[in-house]
């Protein structure tokens, strides 16, 4: 008796960017490992919010048995907060975050980006209106005006905690001495956020960096990484900053990118797969790709050098697209523990995403919140004084939340630390 020839069904949606991602899909067995890693699962306790439960959806819209302008589908696709946990915790692996975006893609040409997304997008797409924003908000912060309306309720409330989290009191700034940039040159992505209301921990990451004789390289016209463009849906957009970025860092003709975010070095570390139908751009963007280090695996390759005391309790929280998208794991404790007297103090589920995510919390704010506050119940849980992560978007999440609630605990970038552990050690 011959055997029944299986043929499978005919894709729903040739040509999308979903259907490029088949291979990902298939993947899958649905053993159910990512479950426990999943940060909306175990919040929402829905399985269509698991990431099998997605890929579930993803097939189904392929195969046809699902139109991509199902409200189910949107639903529980634009819940995702694209951690990317699940791929640590994959045994096959599944390349989710990868699906997420081309599934994301596919929707958005059926149906359009919701409008405040859009708005945040155009924003950080032009230089311009990006400065003017930055710009703003850091008035709004000197004046003291964000602090003032984070006593709000809602949304504008929560923004505002999230700028007023943002400032940083006085201290001393650490002076390299000269370096022969013996270890390689550097560029270092300032980025968006960063930039506008980071700018001292972008000043720190070039002084430590020089401080562990690395050169820095200027890279003049770079942009936006695209991340938020990509995360959305709007591949075209994260496409034509991709492309900026990497002619700015071509002409740097440094050894090495440097980002101090986790979220730009995963995006600019997966250039390579964003133009990988370009024939023009492929092998380029792979090549600035190779180039992307996060700033704790350029010093945790130097050492890094040990400065003076600084005399915290510290708990580290891993930024998801760190740990999970990069799996960058030891170099920020490397940075951390070469900090004398800084004592680190565990923190539980670390690993576990805080609900910023981009701009999904303005997005997404109520399930935004409810991943939040299983954050901060754990960092209640422990003596520590700082919470150190290396992301723009988990600094103002998390030190939002801590502000809210009127917590002596205060969020900081692990540079910062290493930066005031240099100043210290020369007086």
């Amino acid at each position: 008796m011959s055997t029944p020839v299986v043929v499978p069904p005919e894709c729903a949606l040739p040509n999308s960017p979903l259907s490029k991602e088949t291979a990902g899909i298939d993947a899958c067995v649905h053993c159910g490992f990512c479950l426990q890693s999943c940060p909306t699962y175990l919040t929402l306790e829905d399985e269509n919010d698991s990431p099998r439960g997605r890929i579930v959806l993803m097939r189904a819209m392929l195969e046809g048995r699902l139109e991509p302008t199902s409200d189910s589908v949107d639903t529980h696709i634009a819940r995702c907060l694209g951690c990317r946990a699940c791929e640590t915790a994959c045994p096959s692996g599944v390349p989710y975050g990868h699906m997420l975006e081309a599934t994301r893609a596919t929707l958005a040409e059926h149906r359009p980006i919701p409008a405040v997304a859009r708005t945040i997008l155009a924003v950080f797409e032009r230089p311009s209106l990006l400065r003017l924003f930055l710009m703003g908000g850091r008035i709004f912060r000197a004046l003291g005006i964000s602090k003032l309306l984070s006593r709000l309720p809602g949304r504008l409330g929560f923004a505002m905690s999230m700028l007023a989290s943002t400032k940083r009191g006085p201290t001393k700034r650490s002076t390299p001495p000269p370096t022969d940039g013996k270890r390689g040159s550097v560029a270092v992505l300032t980025g968006c956020v960063m930039e506008g209301l980071f700018t001292e921990t972008n000043r720190a990451t070039e002084r430590v960096l020089t401080a562990n004789d690395y050169a820095i390289h200027a890279a003049p016209g770079q942009r936006c990484c695209g991340a938020l463009h990509a995360h959305a849906g709007d591949d075209d957009a994260a496409r034509r900053l991709a492309k900026a970025n990497i002619a700015a860092f071509e002409a740097s003709r440094a050894d090495f990118i440097c980002t101090n975010a986790a979220g730009c070095g995963a995006m600019m570390k997966d250039y390579g797969h964003l133009l990988q139908d370009d024939p023009d751009w492929k092998d380029r963007a792979a090549a600035v790709s190779a180039k992307a280090r996060d700033v704790s695996e350029l010093l945790s390759a130097a050492g890094p050098k040990r400065g003076g005391p600084v005399r915290l309790k510290v708990a580290y929280d891993a930024p998801c697209h760190l740990l999970h998208a990069q799996r960058v794991v030891n170099p920020p404790l490397d940075v951390l523990r070469a900090i004398p007297e800084l004592e680190l103090v565990p923190l539980p589920e670390s690993e576990v995403c805080c609900g910023s995510a981009g701009i999904y919390n303005l997005v997404e704010p109520e399930t935004s919140d409810i991943v939040l506050e299983r954050k901060l119940q754990n960092i209640a849980t422990v003596s520590a004084d700082v919470i150190a992560t290396g992301n723009p978007g988990c600094l103002m999440q998390i030190g939002a939340g801590l502000l809210r609630q009127g917590s002596p605990k205060s969020t900081i970038h692990p540079i910062e630390l290493l930066d005031q552990s240099y100043a210290n050690e020369r007086g």
